[in-house]
């Protein structure tokens, strides 16, 4: 009977070593891969790239997983007020089976071609491809909404001035034919089978295909689809 008392407190003792090293085990087992995390992040970035022309470079920071439960379906997003830039933060989130969210750092990059103005334009002047000149760069870097297509400043004009050298963005210009804000257009509405026009002032600006409200004469204020700088219709 001493022998058998001996033998459980000796078994007893090894269970309770070996207990935390199977539970360190299993947790080990049950831990998020920090590949995973990484492919996700990166994943991501390559969608939110893919409007710039251009093969994308991106860089994930090695994520740490060590504290993080293996997750069913992770949700990679941008936190609020981050934009796409050189450097940058990814959040990735796990809802199920265990909730938690963390940040990955990465370097992205998009080397291309953008355009910058190759003479001075003046406020209103209507542009060609022969005003942009082409410069190789990173595209993350750039201003948002910069030019990399020539042909697409074909038909607008610029809001403003736009000095040599300085890179030509989509804000900066305006469609000709698009309605500004306080100038007197033309206002058709149509029914079946008759059209009413009368004057009125834009109170916006707004492209081609665009809608607008408009003041009338009579100060009433209406909304219609913009069909030029001069025009805008209303469906009755």
């Amino acid at each position: 009977m001493k022998i058998s008392a001996r033998l459980r407190a000796r078994a007893a003792s090894l269970a309770a070593l070996l207990l935390p090293l199977a539970a360190a085990q299993g947790q080990e087992a049950a831990a998020q891969p920090s590949e995973a995390i990484a492919l996700v992040a990166q994943a991501y970035l390559q969608d939110q790239l893919a409007s710039l022309p251009g093969q994308p470079s991106i860089a994930i920071d090695p994520p740490r997983a060590d504290r993080l439960a293996s997750c069913d379906a992770m949700s990679p997003f941008l936190p609020s007020g981050m934009k796409l830039r050189s450097r940058m933060t990814v959040g990735v989130r796990c809802n199920a089976p265990k909730p938690w969210t963390t940040y990955v750092q990465a370097t992205v990059s998009v080397p291309g071609q953008y355009y910058v103005a190759s003479r001075p334009i003046a406020a209103g002047q209507a542009l060609t491809p022969a005003d942009l000149a082409p410069r190789d760069g990173d595209l993350v870097a750039l201003p948002p909404g910069a030019i990399t297509d020539p042909q697409t400043v074909v038909g607008m004009t610029a809001a403003y001035r736009i000095n040599a050298g300085q890179t030509v963005r989509g804000s900066s210009l305006r469609n000709a034919q698009s309605v500004l804000r306080g100038s007197n257009v033309r206002i058709n509405a149509r029914g079946t089978g008759f059209v009413v026009s009368s004057e009125g002032q834009a109170l916006d600006n707004a492209a081609p295909g665009a809608m607008v409200q408009v003041r009338t004469a009579g100060g009433q204020v209406v909304s219609g689809i913009v069909r030029n700088a001069g025009l805008v219709e209303i469906q009755l």
